[in-house]
């Protein structure tokens, strides 16, 4: 009786509105967490998802199977992940946060390093393999579908025969810090047109640039 009285008298609190899933976008950059990762190669997603974060001024916080960070930007709720599971073991909070959040899986996209493409460049696709790419390679095996958003970010091939891992692992070089003063807002710019545009929109926009 108490609750129809409240609700009949409008003294219940006002209830959130819900979200439109379909305007809700989980952004997963893929790294290995630690200092000795930080400024790796290999971490290149996580780079991209923490100069979004800043460009909108939003703060990452530990949650379950990773670091957590929101904002909305024209009535759409991006979720940047950077899950704690090390590379190989992604697809699982990549899952996790998938249902939490209730995103679509066509609003996912994930950021990852690629040794075939130039340094800096951006090929975005909707679906493919993975490429040889472990953390990519677990997100398919977990959500058992390659039809998902992938980002990926060039960090070309020039490491001698037998050294990839070591050259995934090394930090940039400083010529190539300096790049990425320029090549990280363009990545974040990309993400914002994926939400806001499109998967084809920003394909079409960004892919080589």
């Amino acid at each position: 009786m108490l609750a129809f009285l409240k609700r009949l008298f409008g003294l219940d609190a006002p209830s959130e509105p819900e979200q439109d899933p379909m305007k809700k976008f989980l952004i997963v950059g893929l790294g290995n967490i630690g200092p000795k990762y930080d400024n790796t190669r290999h971490n290149i997603g996580f780079a991209v998802a923490d100069a979004l974060a800043l460009r909108h001024e939003a703060t990452f916080e530990s949650k379950k199977l990773g670091d957590i960070a929101k904002f909305r930007i024209k009535g759409r709720q991006l979720i940047l992940l950077k899950p704690s599971t090390y590379m190989n073991l992604s697809g699982k909070a990549v899952s996790y946060w998938l249902k939490q959040e209730k995103v679509p899986l066509e609003n996912l996209l994930v950021i990852t390093d690629d040794l075939n493409l130039p340094f800096g460049s951006i090929r975005l696709k909707k679906k493919g393999s993975d490429g040889g790419h472990n953390g990519l390679k677990d997100i398919q095996a977990t959500l058992n579908t390659t039809s998902y958003n992938r980002f990926r970010f060039g960090i070309s091939d020039k490491f001698s025969k037998g050294r990839q891992v070591d050259y995934v692992l090394s930090e940039w070089t400083e010529d190539e810090q300096n790049a990425l003063k320029e090549r990280l807002p363009i990545s974040a710019d990309a993400i914002e047109s994926f939400a806001l545009a499109g998967m084809d929109h920003t394909m079409n926009n960004f892919n080589g640039k």
